[in-house]
């Protein structure tokens, strides 16, 4: 087992993490999931081993590099997660996390559900699935979400104004918002800075970096949460994305 993972185990050396053989196996057996999974449903188009164990498990874990998870009982919630990304891998390498993985497709959370048994997820710290839209669960006037989670990560494929709308108003005052993006964000930064200043958030690091093993140039984009947000915001579903914060 160690030997099939030993790229995979090299490249989370650098972000300090030793993987343990129990985590080496749910890292496997999450592999074997979404391969088989994604027979039948569109899951990610990228199913290569090696592929899947860099863009996926590593680039999953890379805000590791740049935040402290370890021995931290936070509060966590993957919006858009999709397949589980970061999410699940997080919560492999960070078994104390309560992590809720949101994601607007309920046949995702049925795979998700399905890897959160098989991988005993639940047997340290919690993980849940929410099925919705961003915008729904801070609206909310019962059972709202609102300024709930210490930490709100995020791998969608969106602009940096609107991930912030989606995700900020979820974080509590004090708490943090991670935004994977591919590549180097300062353009997109600064046209977000209005908008992440107007939702109560402040940047407080852009880290660019390459993925170990490769040439893929990524940044973790860093938020702190410094006021709460107008409860005006996020506002109804589609609009984020339609028309981004200035």
């Amino acid at each position: 087992m160690r030997t099939k993972y030993n790229n995979m185990i090299k490249d989370f050396t650098e972000y300090g993490i030793a993987l343990t053989d129990d985590q080496l196996k749910q890292f496997d057996t999450y592999y074997s999931m979404l391969v088989e999974w994604n027979k039948v449903m569109n899951l990610t188009g990228i199913t290569d081993f090696d592929d899947v164990c860099r863009l996926h498990f590593t680039d999953s874990i890379s805000s590791a590099g740049y935040f402290d998870f370890k021995g931290k009982e936070l509060s966590l919630i993957d919006i858009g997660t999709g397949a589980g990304f970061p999410g699940i891998p997080l919560k492999i390498v960070f078994p104390q996390l309560n992590i809720t993985l949101l994601d607007s497709l309920n046949k995702r959370l049925n795979f998700l559900n399905a890897v959160i048994d098989e991988l005993h997820l639940n047997d340290t710290g919690s993980i849940k699935t929410l099925h919705g839209r961003a915008e729904d669960f801070c609206q909310k006037k019962e059972g709202s979400l609102r300024e709930t989670f210490d930490v709100a990560v995020s791998r969608a494929v969106a602009n940096m104004a609107t991930l912030s709308e989606y995700c900020l108003p979820y974080v509590k005052v004090g708490g943090s918002f991670l935004a994977y993006k591919s590549e180097k964000a300062e353009g997109e930064l600064s046209e977000a800075k209005g908008a992440i200043h107007l939702l109560g958030g402040k940047l407080e690091a852009a880290n660019e970096f390459v993925l170990p093993g490769s040439d893929i140039s990524r940044t973790i984009c860093i938020v702190k949460k410094v006021e709460p947000t107008s409860k005006k915001y996020p506002r109804k579903a589609g609009v984020p994305s339609r028309q981004p914060l200035k």
